[in-house]
């Protein structure tokens, strides 16, 4: 009988010098879980095992659906993954925190939905590659906070914090992104 566990183990190679670029872009895509009607996926193996980071096809929205966009201020954002749980049953909590410089009426509106609804969120890395916060499996915790400044010298925004568990961490998106100005093809910018 063929050992299961071990056709995901690979090398993992880095060469001197090569730069890892931080940070991730200006623009994060967001829409309801409720408008997905069919997911990419991640590759598994028959053990149940995740083989790739990289989701296979595209997102399938409702007809009428498109995946809306937040402005943000990349200095302040962030996307990490940690470790959760306990073996055999360990998975990923991916955080994606934004800050959108803006407290006005449509920032206090977004506010508002984000926080009382399951989401799924597209960020793009510096390096040009698209990243999943949200799964179909669980559901995606998100909490927006806003904040009017202090004084002359402080600044506003509003700061977006989203946590989704999934199996791997953050997966990467090569498919497409419907939105409101038209189709932008993950696959062609990475």
């Amino acid at each position: 009988m063929a050992d299961k566990s071990t056709n995901v183990q690979k090398s993992l190679a880095w060469a001197m010098g090569t730069p890892e670029l931080p940070g991730v872009r200006r623009r994060v895509y967001y829409t309801s879980k409720n408008d997905i009607l069919v997911w990419p996926k991640l590759p598994h193996n028959e053990a149940g095992r995740v083989t790739s980071s990289i989701y296979e096809g595209s997102f399938t929205l409702r007809e009428e659906a498109k995946w809306k966009f937040i402005d943000i201020l990349p200095d302040k954002s962030q996307l990490t993954s940690e470790a959760q749980g306990e073996l055999p049953s360990q998975t990923q909590l991916n955080k994606l925190v934004t800050v959108h410089p803006s407290v006005n009426e449509e920032a206090s509106a977004a506010a508002a939905y984000l926080n009382n609804n399951d989401n799924v969120f597209i960020v793009e890395d510096m390096r040009g590659k698209h990243r999943v916060v949200g799964c179909d499996k669980w559901t995606t915790k998100t909490t927006v906070t806003q904040d009017l400044g202090q004084g002359a010298t402080g600044t506003t925004g509003t700061t977006i914090n989203v946590e989704a568990s999934d199996e791997c961490p953050a997966p990467f998106y090569t498919g497409i992104i419907t939105t409101e100005e038209g189709d932008i093809d993950c696959a062609e910018l990475s």
